[in-house]
């Protein structure tokens, strides 16, 4: 399908392009939120050098699959009317686009605040503008954190620089006691200019930097990201290069929840918990650096393939450690259920209802626990998942129990994929030959990562390079429900509710 000069191509994913104006923008909107359509993304571009002006795309996922609405805005003075109203998750992606690509968002209710500018960009910088960026400003402004005033009422400012090692981000609590009222999350601090960076790379490369969005999700990003090259690209992986992509994808998965489900026990007071389940990971890892030179698969997902495979010998080692570990997680998981203690702070702390998740657009593993049922590997099955007949894990409570809960159903699932593909892996080549797309065609990547659906939207350029490159975490969409989740409990709940979904600052701060 065709339309503004972008032939968009989705391979074996089923998406569609839609073309419309001014009005249109909204009416899609409005249409796609009664039919319980999320909104996954919302992507802009400077088509100046084109004599079009600006585009926006706003990406919809829904059980039929990936919808991308498309309207053009003029060169001088772009704007869009807000959906923030219709999406509750529009807003930050739309502050991220007025930021980037210097669309004006108009509507009631507007929020004004700068996303990505700390104090630093000069009034006219917008780094995906294909002029270069003006030098940066030396203005200190100060960030107009919504206050909340009251007897008694506090506040505590944590970040963005934190005590452990993890990634910045500013939290603003307002506190009465040790209760909590309202959060506030200013993020941003680790924007990197990787967009930008896309466009200086060819086609063939980019998998590389999408690998490096947000380091513990590289296979999905680098999945995604070769999906959509492949799709405007014409290529066809074969089955055992599926089969491989689908195996890293799961490892890369357990990885994750069984370091999120020692440190969630670590934040419970159970130190037994974080030293069993880092003991595991470190068994997951040390095998991964046997069957592919690396312990994180940076690189291992490549177009048209794989660059690892699996010989008899590793196929066996695979379908051993799966067993001991879904044997190993089982007592564990057991363990977790009968302590007091653990139960006591996990149970009905940081609930996400099933209704305020739907409102927020909550995806992926969150989404899971608060009664939203739905799973890429299940519910959109693209190859080699239409095989595997993955079980999507669920729950309806919306608490740390219940994302502790989801959590060991998928790694266990994931465990039995792994052993599964080990058990039967499909002949065919490691790796097709990619063709060079044609300039200015338009593919889309998905994939279920261990947060949620990742999400690439590439373009092609001239003589083989990128043009635009958007990926996207989930993370965007899942931030926010933190804020709602911590209202009316204390703050030491905080880093439980908060590891709990475990979110990505990388993968948000582009």
């Amino acid at each position: 399908m065709s339309g503004a000069d972008v032939t968009f191509h989705a391979g074996a994913l089923p998406a569609t392009l839609v073309e419309v104006d001014l009005d249109g923008w909204r009416a899609e909107a409005t249409r796609r939120q009664a039919r319980g359509e999320n909104l996954l993304a919302l992507v802009g571009s400077d088509e100046r050098d084109r004599q079009a002006g600006y585009a926006v795309v706003a990406a919809y996922l829904s059980p039929d699959g990936l919808a991308l609405v498309r309207v053009q805005r003029a060169a001088e003075g772009p704007w869009l009317p807000s959906l923030a109203g219709t999406y509750a998750c529009a807003g930050r992606l739309e502050r991220a686009l007025r930021d980037l690509v210097g669309i004006r968002i108009v509507g009631e209710a507007v929020d004004t605040r700068p996303w990505l500018r700390h104090a630093a960009w000069a009034d006219d910088a917008h780094p995906l503008r294909r002029e270069p960026m003006p030098a940066p400003s030396e203005d200190s402004e100060r960030y107009p954190f919504v206050r909340v005033e009251g007897d008694g009422v506090h506040e505590i400012a944590v970040g963005p620089v934190h005590a452990g090692i993890i990634e910045p981000g500013h939290f603003r609590f307002s506190v009465v006691g040790e209760k909590v009222l309202r959060l506030e999350q200013r993020l941003g601090y680790v924007h990197k200019g990787i967009e930008r960076r896309f466009t200086e790379l060819p086609l063939a490369q980019g998998h590389r930097l999408a690998a490096r969005v947000s380091g513990d999700s590289a296979v999905a990003y680098s999945w995604a990201y070769c999906m959509a090259l492949e799709s405007i690209a014409g290529c066809r992986p074969s089955p055992r290069a599926l089969a491989l992509r689908a195996f890293a994808l799961e490892r890369e998965r357990i990885a994750n929840h069984l370091g999120d489900l020692g440190a969630l026990g670590n934040d419970a007071g159970f130190a037994f918990g974080l030293a069993q389940f880092s003991r595991l990971k470190e068994t997951l890892l040390r095998v991964n650096g046997v069957l592919a030179g690396q312990r994180y698969w940076l690189d291992q997902v490549v177009p048209g393939g794989v660059a690892f495979d699996l010989d008899d010998n590793a196929c066996a080692t695979v379908i051993e450690q799966s067993r001991e570990l879904a044997d190993e997680v089982q007592g564990l998981r057991a363990i977790y259920g009968d302590h007091a203690g653990v139960q006591d702070r996990f149970v009905a702390c940081g609930v996400i209802g099933t209704e305020l998740a739907r409102r927020l657009g909550v995806l992926g593993l969150p989404a899971r626990a608060s009664g939203i049922a739905f799973d890429l590997r299940a519910d959109l099955p693209a190859p080699p998942y239409d095989t595997l007949a993955v079980q999507r894990a669920g729950h309806a409570d919306g608490d740390v129990a219940a994302r502790v809960s989801v959590r060991f159903d998928e790694v266990l699932e994931s465990l039995r994929v792994c052993a599964v593909i080990a058990e039967s892996l499909p002949g065919g080549a490691l790796r097709e030959p990619v063709a060079r797309p044609e300039a200015h065609a338009l593919g889309v990547g998905l994939v279920e990562g261990w947060r949620g659906p990742v999400y690439v939207h590439l373009e092609a350029g001239a003589d083989g390079g990128i043009r635009r490159c958007h990926p996207h975490d989930p993370s965007w969409q899942n931030w926010p429900a933190l804020e709602h989740a911590v209202i009316g409990n204390i703050v030491p709940d905080f880093p439980l509710i908060n590891k709990s979904l475990n979110l990505s600052y990388s993968g948000q701060d582009l």
